[in-house]
């Protein structure tokens, strides 16, 4: 949230006109994100601390609450572009509740405000919070008539043309009883099943990418065709009701049954209960039946069942006083493992990765999860402790787990529930040998330490074809050769169709164009009849399929021929040398200075096998791990041919170091951080190396200086704490050329 954290009672009134309308602006930019753009920049727990914080200060400073305070309306504005529907009553937002005493406090207030019913008991209804678009649907004698979005809560879109569209939506109420006029309200919704077939029906056909079910199913509403809403499956829950000529039933509960009945669903899920104990139970089943329900879902919403009670409890801030939403722990959710695969990175590990329920999470659906290796799925680490709980618990199919997303980023399983595993779920077997090729796959014992390596690998190496293709897009990747129109599915495509095998196969790609042209061109036919299955109709192309595939490929080759002398530091980290990233690699250009140097150190040593140091140099930097990596490299036969035939079409430069004693940077220690846009990071380290610099991750007193690209964070700010010189990428540039 940043901005001023201080106790509000501390601020002065100019402070807090200052801070409420900091929070204004703020929470408006994340309304017309969420609400007109279905495309939220941050996520529910961080919107709902700063409404609180707006709110509180509103209570505090009540004089200097807006004239245009969000506390009285519900965000969101009408799209331009549909028709205005002013609503006859509002669809207001909800409070929230975050935690069991917030919901013991929503029923302590009922019964206080109905203190003086001595004999009167309350019930209350749960249900679960569809993440989905709220829609207001007006029946006319049983018709439906016109439907609209919320909007702003006092003016929404008229979108009944869409709303036609969906199944759910029954045209005209089924069975008798219902008012001669009455709002059925609700939530619009894509299951996760239908948003995965778009996704899927997408892709095939190159076309956009879809963030989560919520604003697919917001986009897919507000459509100007309404079959392209059609085609998109939306479902409806109904669990409200606005303007009527009379109440569906005397309670929540039945007024929602009734609903039903008149043709609409409702959720299953829905009880009625007379505690804060049963509403929290309710929650608790909901929450671990979430994976399973096919929707995603961020809540439990309780309301008072009485509507008489409802309507003498009221209204406060735009809010209805007889409801509220207990929303669900933004980073965490339960689903379960429905599949153990196993993937093969280019160094031959095997890295585990969970199959889960989809479910979503702090705004994204989550697939899939890694389980790291398999001490990590027998519930161990490194060095033999639990990572879950008191004692090892292992990951099996089947298994309920809660996931949560590091840092709202990368999603990772918290812990498995034991008391929902089912009876016949069996520990998981690690393979012993690579599922791709069949060779062994071992676990190394450190030398050091005498343990065994945490992860295990295939030892087929090139024979292995996942580590053979993922070893090619290494090569080509951005820190490595840098190749550009040569991206992932390209070298999956060339590799299927059997022109590429080794990294010297590319530089050959020239003289098989017509082999190339024809890899393209099928897959552009491909793609074609992928995208004629997913409209239904036969597209009239403009040009030939033929014409179409040989676009770019002198580009392509073009581009291929601009990397046939590359840094040194560059070709030997994109050797993919296990062990060897980016840093290593400049340091061994450095030491070595050409790459027949190093070709002629490395077979030395795997000739000699034994004392290391008796052929490898001491150099800072470089230890025992570096040069093991080298001997087994050029130990295996078939590296050194794949590693010849590499230098017959390429020549890597030599890497000459010019330390200059008029040279600036010179015997200074530099730190990079933030974007580069000039250079790569590594080309601006090697560069650094080659003027004699020494190059810091981090930053310390001995840092002399600190180069801060666009998007540099706390280093930049403990450079300036500690009164480093710091510099731009073009002052860097300009140093490094005196």
């Amino acid at each position: 949230m940043s901005g001023d954290e201080r106790e509000i009672e501390s601020f002065s009134e100019r402070e807090a006109r200052a801070e409420i309308d900091r929070l204004h602006g703020l929470l408006s930019a994340a309304d017309r994100a969420y609400f007109e753009q279905d495309a939220p920049d941050i996520t529910d727990a961080e919107y709902d601390a700063m409404k609180r914080r707006y709110q509180a200060f509103e209570i505090a400073f009540p004089a200097l609450k807006r004239d245009d305070s969000l506390s009285d309306k519900v965000a969101g504005a009408p799209v331009e572009g549909f028709n205005k529907v002013r609503h006859a009553v509002p669809m207001l937002s909800l409070a929230k509740a975050y935690s069991d005493e917030d919901v013991a406090d929503f029923i302590e207030r009922g019964r206080r405000f109905f203190e003086r019913d001595k004999d009167l008991k309350l019930a209350f209804t749960a249900e679960p919070k569809i993440d989905g678009l709220s829609a207001s649907l007006r029946y006319e004698n049983g018709v439906f008539v016109q439907g609209a979005t919320r909007g702003d809560g006092t003016v929404g879109e008229d979108i009944t043309a869409n709303l036609r569209t969906i199944s759910d939506i029954p045209h005209k109420l089924w069975g008798s009883g219902w008012p001669a006029s009455i709002e059925i309200r609700g939530e619009v919704y894509m299951t996760m099943a239908e948003f995965e077939a778009l996704k899927a029906r997408s892709a095939a056909v190159g076309g956009q990418e879809y963030v989560n079910p919520r604003n697919t199913a917001a986009g897919s509403l507000r459509q100007k065709d309404p079959s392209v809403t059609a085609s998109r499956n939306l479902k409806f829950f109904a669990y409200a009701w606005g303007a009527t000529t009379a109440d569906p039933a005397p309670t929540q509960y039945e007024a929602v049954q009734k609903f039903g009945e008149w043709g609409f669903a409702i959720s299953p899920l829905m009880v009625r209960a007379s505690s804060a104990d049963e509403l929290i139970a309710q929650y608790k089943k909901i929450e671990e039946l979430r994976s399973s329900l096919g929707y995603d879902i961020d809540g439990v919403v309780y309301k008072l069942d009485n509507l008489e009670l409802q309507r003498r409890w009221g209204f406060s801030s735009g809010e209805p006083r007889w409801a509220v939403a207990h929303k669900f722990p933004a980073e965490q959710a339960f689903t379960t493992v429905r599949a153990i695969d196993i993937q093969v990175g280019r160094t031959g590990t095997l890295a585990p990765v969970a199959r889960l329920a989809p479910v979503g999470v702090g705004g994204v659906v989550v697939e899939n999860v890694t389980l790291h290796n398999e001490d990590y799925i027998a519930g161990i680490d490194s060095n033999g402790l639990p990572i879950r709980g008191d004692e090892p618990i292992d990951v099996r199919i089947g298994d309920t787990v809660v996931i949560q997303r590091a840092g709202d980023v990368i999603p990772q399983i918290v812990r498995v529930v034991l008391e929902k595993r089912p009876a016949d779920a069996v520990p998981y077997q690690f393979p012993h040998v690579c599922p791709v090729c069949g060779s062994p796959a071992t676990r190394e014992i450190n030398e050091k330490t005498g343990k065994e390596d945490s992860r295990r690998r295939c030892t087929g190496e090139l024979i292995c074809a996942a580590q053979a293709v993922e070893q090619l897009k290494h090569f080509v990747s951005r820190g490595a050769m840098d190749i550009e129109g040569l991206g992932q599915e390209n070298i999956e495509l060339l590799f299927n169709s059997g022109l590429v095998k080794t990294a010297a196969d590319i530089f050959t790609l020239r003289d098989r164009r017509t082999e190339v042209q024809a890899a393209f061109a099928a897959r552009r036919e491909e793609q074609s009849r992928q995208r004629e299955a997913a409209s239904g109709k036969t597209r009239k192309a403009t040009r030939s399929v033929e014409e179409r595939s040989f676009e770019g490929l002198d580009k392509l080759f073009a581009a291929i021929d601009a990397r046939r002398e590359p840094e040194l530091d560059r070709f030997i980290f994109a050797l993919g040398i296990r062990h060897i990233g980016e840093t290593t690699g400049a340091v061994l250009a450095k030491t070595f200075s050409s790459m027949a140097a190093l070709r002629e150190r490395g077979l030395e040593a795997a000739a000699a096998g034994g004392e290391l140091h008796e052929v490898f140099p001491s150099v800072n930097g470089l230890g025992d791990t570096v040069w093991e990596a080298l001997r087994d490299f050029f130990e295996n036969e078939r590296n050194v041919a794949v590693l010849d035939s590499l230098l017959e079409q390429v020549k890597p430069k030599d890497y000459v170091v010019t330390v200059s004693a008029t040279s600036e940077v010179a015997g200074k220690t530099v730190v990079f951080t933030g974007s580069l846009e000039k250079l790569t990071r590594g080309e601006a380290k090697a560069m650094a190396e080659r003027l004699g610099a020494k190059v810091a991750g981090s930053v310390s007193k001995n840092t002399d200086i600190l180069v801060a690209g666009p998007g540099a964070g706390s280093k930049l700010k403990d450079a300036q704490a500690l009164g480093i010189l710091v510099v731009d990428e073009d002052q860097w540039l300009e140093m490094a050329a005196k």
